[in-house]
């Protein structure tokens, strides 16, 4: 039996939460930074002191954030029009004894420009227990992580494929004036559609497994959180698991997903892929592209160990790793890894996009480094400096004037010698994006101290040769390869 959330009751629950303020901000207000911060990190008890003397906000923040039980006259009071017996029905709520308690997890999600809500299934620890197979997961820290790292140009059409609750489609709604989103699951269906209809999105809704739904479709972007969870052949969870084996369904989507793009079209997606021993990573997932006609940038994060990667998923889905059910799937698991030879897990993101050039851009970086700005703006300017330098000679690159961006710093070390101090690393280092850094010798730096929009690159060599004494042609074979890095990496940029 799958929930019923009519346009009527999200109806009716939206004029409740709006007339109570329970959104993002909301929210914030009642319980102050402190306590949120620490409802945030799983510690509810200051929460749910600030609540006290809230009201309605206060019932609903505890029935739906904290997971308490709430009287019942509260509950109508905080829903007023809700009929209570048919949000029963709908699961939006369920009783404990003379009380009530949430059914489903709906929480206010917003971004710079406002608020939603977002209804998923309660997590493990709201259930007191392991969720179920077909568990609809709600907002966490890899749709939050794709929802940074996706590119927010105006498209027309928008494809959110694997949509779970919808948390990629409602940031698709900012930029997006068609949506499409499809789930195998049809309970993550039934729940994305409760979501899309309290927001009042109109989003084209299809079930089916993975492209299945979509033969002989385009769509300007892409977006994909698929259930990428690096394993043996299983499902487990439908939210994570694809009963695929190893990283299949991270390779699946990077291969099938370029033929569902309109030209120029931009796919991203998370992904993970194993290390085994003696295969290089970037050798691995860049075998998964479609021969020819797609950009890609592959961005690893981060790379965990099998034991470490193993516990966790099995706590993010309630199961105690220390419990009978625990050590026997982890034993499976890491069974699995041992046969495969598998030392780690990366983990990362993936940005595609079709194009008809000859020469088609595929880069596969490890920033494993900390930085704070969100990797979606990025994505797109690297597209375009990807696109810059492809229509762009070697001569052409020599007779554009370059500056250097005020985020981008020269750092230098060095060491003590006998009459003072000798540089022994100069590194230029980018402090916005994802914080890149190339390491540069006294030529290099010298050079880009000309980066000032007033002389073409060329003349920049003429003059760092005659000035030092160098062979003009092999400085300008030197030179060239170093810019059109810097100039992908947004370290040096046209004039």
């Amino acid at each position: 039996m799958l929930p019923d959330l009519s346009t009527e009751l999200t109806t009716r629950l939206r004029e409740a939460f709006r007339a109570a303020d329970y959104d993002a901000d909301g929210v914030v207000d009642a319980l102050g930074p402190q306590a949120h911060a620490a409802l945030g990190r799983g510690e509810p008890e200051a929460a749910r002191r600030m609540t006290e003397d809230s009201g309605a906000l206060g019932t609903l923040i505890r029935l739906f954030l904290l997971g308490d039980a709430e009287d019942e006259r509260a509950v109508r009071a905080a829903l007023p029009g809700v009929d209570l017996d048919d949000a029963v029905k709908a699961e939006v709520l369920r009783g404990d004894g003379d009380r009530l308690r949430a059914g489903l997890d709906i929480r206010p999600y917003g971004d710079d420009e406002g608020s939603w809500w977002v209804i998923a299934d309660l997590d493990s620890d709201q259930r007191g227990g392991p969720v179920p197979a077909d568990h609809v997961l709600g907002v966490g820290h890899a749709s939050i992580s794709l929802a940074r790292a996706t590119s927010r140009r105006p498209v027309d059409t928008l494809l959110d494929l694997g949509t779970g609750c919808g948390v990629q489609a409602l940031h698709a709604s900012r930029h997006a004036r068609r949506i499409t989103a499809t789930d195998l699951s049809e309970r993550a269906l039934a729940l994305a559609r409760g979501t899309f209809r309290i927001n009042e999105l109109d989003v084209e809704l299809r079930q089916g497994e993975w492209f299945g739904p979509l033969r002989g479709r385009r769509f300007d972007q892409v977006v994909c959180n698929p259930p990428f969870v690096v394993g043996p052949p299983r499902v487990d969870y439908v939210y994570r698991d694809s009963g695929l084996a190893g990283d299949d369904a991270s390779a699946l989507v990077v291969r099938q997903l370029p033929a569902f793009l309109a030209e120029g079209g931009v796919g991203q997606l998370l992904a993970s892929w194993v290390h085994r021993r003696g295969e290089d990573w970037a050798d691995r997932v860049s075998g998964w592209l479609p021969r020819g006609g797609v950009d890609a940038w592959f961005v690893q994060r981060d790379v965990a160990d099998p034991t470490l990667y193993v516990g966790t998923w099995l706590r993010d889905a309630g199961v105690d790793p220390r419990s009978a059910e625990g050590r026997a799937k982890a034993s499976r698991w890491l069974d699995w890894f041992a046969e495969n030879d598998v030392e780690g897990i990366g983990f990362g993101f993936v940005t595609l996009r079709r194009t008809e050039e000859a020469h088609a851009e595929v880069v596969c970086e490890d920033l494993r480094h900390a930085y704070d700005d969100p990797l979606g703006p990025e994505s797109a300017a690297w597209l375009d400096r990807v696109a810059w330098l492809r229509a762009r000679s070697n001569a052409d690159l020599l007779a554009t004037r370059f500056t250097v961006p005020g985020t981008v710093l020269l750092e230098e070390v060095s060491a003590p010698v006998e009459d003072g101090w000798s540089s022994v690393v100069r590194r230029l280092h980018r402090t916005d994006g994802p914080g890149w850094q190339h390491e540069l010798d006294e030529t290099a730096a010298r050079l880009l101290a000309g980066f000032r929009g007033a002389l073409p690159l060329e003349d920049l060599v003429t003059l760092l040769a005659y000035a030092h004494d160098l062979d003009e042609e092999a400085l300008t074979e030197a030179v060239v390869p170093v810019v059109r890095e810097l100039v992908r990496h947004g370290m040096v940029v046209p004039a």
